[in-house]
């Protein structure tokens, strides 16, 4: 989870400013991909890689030190690992333990 959440923060911060949303049933949309209100784990899973792809310029599914931005946590990072980790914040982060999570559950920060 430490690994995690440096790269998650960084592939959060590559979105444009105005282009994040301010709501979070407008931020639910965005996982959302079947609409039904919820978001399913590989919903969540699929929305959050699609910056870790976006950086992985060479196609390798493996974020190398010169495809990251300068700083200290330059550490080569696969995109299987990253969406174990991904995983498991989704279990935490779904409270009720349903196997979704509700615009509640994803506004509050992982368990």
């Amino acid at each position: 989870m430490r690994r995690l959440l440096p790269l998650l923060s960084l592939l959060c911060a590559t979105a444009q400013a105005t282009d994040y949303p301010t709501a979070v049933a407008a931020y639910l949309a965005r996982f959302d991909r079947d609409g039904d209100g919820r978001i399913a784990t590989q919903e969540y899973v699929d929305y959050l890689s699609a910056g870790f792809r976006e950086m992985d310029a060479d196609g390798d599914g493996v974020l190398e030190a010169d495809e990251l931005p300068p700083g200290p946590r330059r550490v080569p990072r696969s995109l299987a690992a990253f969406q174990a980790d991904l995983r498991a914040q989704f279990r935490r982060s779904d409270r009720n333990h349903d196997g979704f999570l509700s615009a509640r559950e994803l506004a509050q920060p992982p368990g």
